[in-house]
C-alpha cells in the first residue's frame, strides 16, 4: 500500500505528520508493505503550514493514477468565518482564517487532482480533520458519508454529505476522520484495513496509542431512538 500525503498552503501538520508516522512505523512493522511520501499539486517544494510558519518538504507531485491512498489533511488557522465586511483578497488579517485557506486550496490544481483519485477504483481517498470539507466544497462528494472536525460538521453537510458525527468514518473507496489527532485513528484504521490487525496492534503498541471510538460505516442494523 503506497499513501500520498497531499500537502497545500495553510495546511495542518499534525493532520498529515500523525498519519504519516504510523504508516511510516506500518512500512516498518510490514517489512515493506506499506510507503509513504508527501506531495503537492505543484510537485517538490516547501509547503508553509497554517501554524507558525513550519514548514516541510514534499518530495513529488500528487499522482492520481497511482494506486494506494491520497490522504489530506485539513487547514489550521482562525477558527470561524473571515468577516463579511472585509475582503480577505486584500485584508492580510483574513489570512489565516481556516475557511479562505481552504478556499485557497481549491483554486490550485488540487481539486481536478482529487478528482481523478476518487474516479480511480484503484484508490482509497482519506482525509483528517478539515480534509475533507476540501473535497466536499469542491463538489466531490454529494450523498457520501464523511465526517470532519466537530466545528465543520454543519457546512459539511450543507455541501449534500451525509456528515457523520464519528472518529472514522468508511465508505467503501472515502475514508474520513474527525479532529486533528485523529489522524492517529486513522492511520491505524488504514493498516488494519489494508495491512492487517497484526500489523496496526503492532505500531499501536509502539506510539502507545489506542485507537478511539468505533469506525462508522453504511451498513447493519440501523439504531432506534434511545
Amino acid at each position: 500500500m503506497h499513501v500520498q500525503i497531499v500537502l497545500f498552503d495553510g495546511f495542518d501538520p499534525l493532520d498529515a505528520i500523525a498519519p504519516f508516522e504510523v504508516l511510516h512505523a506500518g512500512g516498518t512493522a510490514s517489512e515493506g508493505a506499506v510507503s509513504v511520501e508527501l506531495v503537492s499539486a505543484e510537485g517538490p517544494r516547501e509547503v508553509i503550514s497554517g501554524t507558525g510558519g513550519l514548514s516541510l518538504h514534499t518530495t513529488g507531485t500528487l499522482d492520481p493514477s497511482r494506486p494506494g491512498v491520497v490522504l489530506v489533511p485539513g487547514a489550521a488557522g482562525r477558527v470561524g468565518a473571515p468577516d463579511d465586511s472585509t475582503d480577505p483578497e486584500v485584508d492580510d488579517t483574513q489570512e489565516d482564517a481556516i475557511p479562505v485557506r481552504l478556499a485557497r486550496a481549491l483554486e490550485t490544481g488540487l481539486p481536478a487532482l482529487l478528482k481523478a483519485a476518487l474516479e480511480d477504483a484503484r484508490i482509497t481517498v482519506a482525509t483528517v480533520c478539515g480534509g475533507s470539507l476540501v473535497l466536499a466544497m469542491a463538489g466531490l462528494l454529494p450523498g457520501r458519508h464523511a465526517t470532519t472536525h466537530h466545528l465543520g460538521l454543519d457546512l459539511l453537510d450543507a455541501t449534500g454529505v451525509h456528515a457523520v458525527r464519528a472518529r472514522v468514518v468508511d465508505d467503501g473507496d472515502l475514508i474520513t476522520a474527525a479532529g486533528v489527532t485523529s489522524g492517529l485513528d486513522l492511520g491505524l484504521y488504514l493498516l488494519e484495513r489494508e495491512v492487517g490487525p497484526q500489523i496496526a496492534h503492532a505500531v499501536e503498541e509502539l506510539f502507545a496509542h489506542e485507537r478511539r471510538g468505533t469506525t462508522w460505516r453504511p451498513r447493519g442494523l440501523e439504531p432506534a431512538a434511545f
